[in-house]
Order: structure tokens, then C-alpha cells, then sequence
């Protein structure tokens, strides 16, 4: 074990290191322990400009605003105006996706833990007017039903809109003003952005993407996804040690660092705790509460979030048994690795707790007949099409649809191998990651209903 001063310098020293060794061009790290908050930032903000990363700078921290939005409606639900369990047309009536019986039945609750059971990935650009979130709503009307509401989880981007839009109408404003008004101003932040307005204000990021596997990092076409999705993580932006002003709240059952009372006492620890358990997809939590992603190790309960925007991606860890938490904020390159040297470095050191390892795929992998997983299955974003050859190789070929098609992201073609029971793994990593890949139900036919990433990817056709 170390001390947060001990764990400061070591920061200091390997960041830079760090970030040439995963071809990151600049990241930002916060650490929280015993009240205490040191930070540190090396490389650059954008190759284009050179411009030096600090710990002032803001990155964004995509769906990391998940949390801060769940935090949102949890406040409402300690004013006794929102009702976890009443179905979310109590509160908006116009609520409506492709099928009529689960609109009517999806609850908060259901919502704030991925459980809702509509397709998520729903990337719709509205227009960036005040109005935005309001007319997201109205985009949803065709949206399928993957599975029946409260039966599995399914990470779900387009839930956390309609959550932000409950936000804005029960407080009468809107959604960046919500933020402004019921968190930066009691967390007393000074480096946060609602918007790319507020951003250009402070040092900000620009996101790299590699459009091409090994043509390397470049600066991306665009800095943010649409305002519409402002409430799941498309806009909001800060250093590391606001998101920890944040983390620190929650660490401390609800009361900001000058004693504001932000959330109710135990409404902090109802938000962390268990609510549905996930396939193992080794890169996300075991199980979710109400936004929060949980990893149950055998050294006690890591919580968190992470999130990723266009080049941009954040990681935020808590151990609420140590009140120890780290801020990663970076901005392109391998980031999963970086992040894992460096959270699994700050638990380890300051609560005693190791990070789950990164799943890798077996060294002598079991020939199977994937027969069962062969096929296509479907989402907004992209086809996954599973086959397997006259060698018994297993290969997914991925295409990208909508928004990610128009970004220029190309087909993928990449081996999966036998990882554990239903489920496969990427023979070579994309991005630092091996992703298993789990294949869950059964169409009545003795295949696979979804092939589950983290979002259930419903079998085309069934």
C-alpha cells in the first residue's frame, strides 16, 4: 500500500511513458483518497495543434454523464416527484417506441438500469436548439422491442435521453441548465462544459480515430456526437478532478465537499447497489444499479463508469469501502490498457482492491461446432454477420450503419475462438480489448436469440 503523495510521483513519472507505450496523444488522471485530490496530465490535446495537455484541461467523459444524469432523476425521487417504479409515461405521456405494450409498461426504474428492452443505439441528431431532447423523443416511434421490459440487461443509450427529457420537464429546463443548476454549481465545479460553447473556453480535447486499422491516430472528423444525446454522454466535458468533485459526493452519501446535501442520505448507496447481472463481457461491470456500472471482485465492490464519444474515452473507478476513487481522461489510442495500468496501480496502492484482468482469448483455443451462433443479427449501428468455415474457423464481420457509416468507419472482419461456455472472443485485440462475446436465449429453432456486446444484438429475421 502506498499513500496518495507516493501515488502522485508514480503518476507523474510513468504517465508519460504510459501514453507513447499505448500510442495515447494526451491523458488527464485524477486521484480521491482521504479527501484529498492530486492530478496530473501529459501529451497533447490535439496533433493538429500541439496544444499540451494539463490537469485543467477538459476532455469528455461520455457516457460518464450516465451517472450524473441517473443523479439528476435520483434527486427528484428524494423531492417525491418521480416514482422509480411507475411507468415512465406518468410522467411522459407522449413516450412512445415501436411496440405500444412495453411503452406503456417500461418503468423508471428500467431505464436507469438498461433493463427496458428497446434498442438503444439510437444516434439521431435533432438539431442543437434548446429543443433538441424534446424532439428526440418523437424519433423513437419505430424503435423495436428486443425483449420483453424487466427481463435482461441491454446497455441503452436512447433510455438515458428519455430520462434527460423526464429531467427537463419535471424541473421546467433544460437539460444543460438541469446540470448547471443541480450539480456544478453544489459541486462547486470550475472546469465543466455543458456544451461545445462552454468548452472552447478552457483547453479542450479533440478526439483521434483511426478510420483504418494501422494507419494510426488522427485528429476526428468531429468533436462531439448530436446534442440529442447530450443526456447519455454526447456533450459534457471537464477535467478530472471536477469528475471527482462529483465521485467524492457519492462517496460521502450525498453531501458535496462543503456539506451541500446533493442527494438524501442513502440515496447514494440505492444508486450503487446491485439491480441486474450481465453476461461476462470482461471490459464491463458483473451487474448495474441505478447507472452504475459494478465490478464484485474478490477484494470488495469497484463502481464506476465508463465512456466513449468520437476519440474521446473516460474511466471513472470508486471503491466507496476506501472512499478511494481515479478520473482517466484521454484521447485516442490503446486507452483500455492505459487505463488498466493505471487504475489497477491507484486501487491497488490506496484501497487494496485489483481490478479484474482484461479477458484474453485461450492459448489453445476448443474446436466447436458454432452452429448455434452462426448468422446475422441486427442493429441500428451495424450488422454482425457470424460464420463459420470448412476449417472450423469462426469469423464476425461487422458493417457499420447510420452515424458510425457516415463518421467513415469501414467493415471489419476479425477470428473469434471458444472463450467459455456460450460465449466467443476476438483472436486480436481491437483498441487494447479482447471482447467476449455472448450469445444468450434461443430463436426456437436451437440458435442463439442475441449475440450480447454489452447491448443485445437481437438475431435478424426472428
Amino acid at each position: 500500500m502506498s499513500t496518495l503523495p507516493e501515488v502522485k510521483a508514480w503518476i507523474a513519472e510513468q504517465l508519460p511513458a504510459l501514453i507513447e507505450k499505448y500510442d495515447v496523444p494526451g491523458a488527464a488522471v485524477a486521484v480521491l483518497a482521504g479527501g484529498e485530490v492530486v492530478d496530473h496530465a501529459a501529451g497533447i490535446l490535439n496533433k493538429a495543434t500541439g496544444v499540451e495537455a494539463t490537469a485543467d484541461s477538459l476532455f469528455q467523459i461520455g457516457s460518464v454523464t450516465k451517472l450524473w444524469t441517473s443523479t439528476l432523476v435520483m434527486q427528484l425521487v428524494d423531492e417525491g416527484r418521480v416514482d422509480l417504479d411507475e411507468p415512465i409515461r406518468t410522467y411522459l405521456p407522449e413516450f412512445a417506441i415501436g411496440d405500444e405494450g412495453a411503452a406503456a409498461v417500461i418503468t423508471v426504474r428500467m431505464l436507469l438500469n438498461h433493463t427496458s428492452g428497446f434498442e438503444g443505439d439510437i444516434f439521431t441528431d435533432t438539431g442543437v436548439g434548446d429543443d433538441c431532447v424534446e424532439k428526440y423523443l418523437g424519433v423513437l416511434g419505430e424503435v423495436p422491442q428486443l425483449f420483453a421490459p424487466g427481463e435482461q440487461f441491454s446497455y441503452n443509450n436512447a433510455g438515458y435521453c428519455v430520462l434527460g427529457r423526464l429531467v427537463e420537464v419535471l424541473r421546467d429546463k433544460q437539460y444543460d441548465a438541469c446540470l448547471r443548476d443541480h450539480l456544478f454549481a453544489p459541486l462547486g465545479l470550475t472546469h465543466a462544459a455543458a456544451s461545445p460553447y462552454e468548452a472552447i473556453m478552457f483547453r479542450a480535447a479533440m478526439g483521434h480515430v483511426e478510420l483504418e486499422p494501422g494507419t494510426g491516430f488522427e485528429p476526428a472528423p468531429v468533436w462531439a456526437l448530436a446534442r440529442s444525446n447530450a443526456p447519455a454522454g454526447a456533450m459534457l466535458a471537464m477535467r478530472p478532478r471536477d469528475l471527482l468533485r462529483f465521485a467524492e459526493m457519492h462517496l460521502a452519501d450525498g453531501k458535496a465537499a462543503d456539506g451541500t446535501q446533493v442527494l438524501a442520505a442513502g440515496t447514494a448507496a440505492r444508486m450503487h447497489a446491485r439491480e441486474v447481472d450481465l453476461p461476462y463481457l470482461g471490459v464491463m461491470g458483473d451487474s448495474w444499479g441505478l447507472g452504475f456500472e459494478r465490478f464484485d471482485t474478490p477484494d470488495g465492490e469497484i463502481i464506476g463508469h465508463d465512456g466513449s464519444t468520437i476519440g474521446q474515452n473516460a474511466f471513472l473507478r470508486m471503491v466507496p469501502d476506501a472512499g478511494v476513487a481515479v478520473a482517466l481522461l484521454t484521447n485516442g489510442g490503446d486507452t483500455v490498457s492505459l487505463y488498466h495500468d493505471i487504475a489497477g496501480h491507484v486501487l491497488a496502492q490506496l484501497a487494496g482492491v485489483a481490478l479484474p484482468p482484461l479477458p484474453k482469448p485461450p492459448a489453445s483455443p476448443e474446436r466447436i461446432d458454432a452452429s448455434r451462433y452462426v448468422g446475422t443479427y441486427s442493429a441500428e449501428v451495424a450488422d454482425l454477420v457470424v460464420s463459420q468455415d470448412d476449417d472450423g474457423r469462426i469469423w464476425l464481420e461487422q458493417t457499420p450503419k447510420g452515424l458510425f457509416e457516415e463518421l467513415g468507419e469501414k467493415p471489419e472482419r476479425r477470428e473469434l475462438v471458444h472463450f467459455r461456455g456460450d460465449s466467443l472472443i476476438n483472436v486480436e485485440p481491437e483498441q487494447g480489448m479482447h471482447i467476449p462475446h455472448a450469445f444468450v436465449g434461443d430463436d426456437g429453432a436451437g440458435h442463439a436469440l442475441y449475440l450480447h456486446i454489452g447491448r443485445a444484438v437481437r438475431r435478424a429475421g426472428a
